[in-house]
């Protein structure tokens, strides 16, 4: 099919302004490499940085991606605890170092004094001007539709809102759209609010070349954006120190029912479920373990390759956007 020609696909030569996401566990080197190879752009979820037990090895999956030219992406807040993956992220010379959940201003500064172009996730606009003043090439503005972590702005007036700061801060900077964007309705909604392109996380995390379990990808399957929830208790009682901004989305399961309403008491015990939630991640207990999507559950429906959602995204995508012109009329 025809290329879709933004900003962002002419600065990173890609046929389609799509982005996999650098989900921690997930977004491996096959997923990555499968992501640029069908016209898109993958970045390799560097994720915690060693810190979280049961990580891939980095080093393991980057070469899975094969000749494949991939982004690295990493949680900041967990990169500041373990530089060393900042170092040896910079020494792949990646298409790019993504940073999200945290100040990116050392790790951009190293980035970009080695010439890699620095993404910034960011989830309020303080975080957009902090990307801009660290030299970011690519802001991400993510919604709280997304799986995973992401704090409490809607995709919907973030983006534009994004848009316009950096058109009169910094109008070199590149704009991409994140949270609940799982097909071709989502790239070009995105595209009209200004985004040179999308960041895709859930659909994506559904993809066959991913690390996620299958038991997850059917519980996402049989649910929908209705059975997701923004929470805080997963992160307490397994005992991750997430900055207090930053709640997690998930599929609604037996912990987050168990434990409504009951925050300042998750906090108050934080760590406390770490060994049954370890156990229960290895035996694959999703009534426990966070199953990680986004709203966009509901527009998930199978598992096919990585290819097959780029090249859905990006026709529907096309259809609507060339169909567009017919709804304003003339005169």
């Amino acid at each position: 099919m025809d290329q879709i020609r933004t900003r962002f696909t002419e600065r990173f030569d890609l046929r389609f302004p799509i982005v996999c996401a650098p989900m921690a566990l997930v977004t491996g080197g096959k997923l990555a490499g499968a992501a640029t190879q069908a016209g898109g752009l993958g970045i390799l979820g560097g994720g915690y940085a060693g810190m979280l037990g049961g990580e891939p090895d980095l080093e393991t999956e980057y070469g899975l991606a094969g000749n494949q030219p991939i982004g690295i992406g990493v949680i900041t807040w967990a990169a500041a605890q373990n530089p060393g993956v900042i170092d040896w992220a910079i020494a792949k010379n990646p298409r790019c170092l993504f940073l999200s959940f945290g100040d990116p201003a050392a790790f951009a500064a190293k980035a970009n004094d080695a010439g890699i172009p620095v993404f910034c996730q960011v989830q309020t606009l303080d975080h957009a001007r902090a990307a801009i003043d660290a030299g970011a090439a690519v802001i991400v503005a993510q919604g709280t539709e997304a799986g995973g972590h992401g704090a409490s702005r809607s995709t919907m007036p973030f983006v534009p809102e994004v848009a316009d700061l950096i058109a009169k801060n910094a109008p070199d900077t590149l704009l991409l759209a994140a949270g609940g964007i799982a097909d071709g309705r989502g790239l070009a909604a995105s595209l009209m609010l200004g985004a040179g392109g999308v960041l895709v996380g859930s659909r994506f995390w559904a993809a066959a070349e991913a690390l996620s379990p299958q038991p997850a990808i059917d519980r996402a399957i049989a649910s929908d954006g209705d059975g997701t929830v923004r929470t805080i208790v997963a992160d307490q009682l397994r005992g991750v120190a997430w900055p207090d901004e930053y709640s997690f989305r998930m599929l609604k399961n037996r912990l987050t029912e168990d434990w409504t309403g009951r925050d300042m008491e998750a906090r108050a015990q934080f760590g406390a479920m770490k060994d049954a939630y370890d156990t229960a991640r290895a035996n694959g207990d999703f009534d426990i373990v966070a199953t990680v999507v986004g709203e966009a559950a509901g527009l998930i429906h199978d598992r096919p390759e990585a290819a097959e959602i780029m090249q859905r995204m990006a026709a529907e995508a096309s259809v609507l956007l060339s169909n567009g012109a017919a709804l304003v009329a003339k005169g």
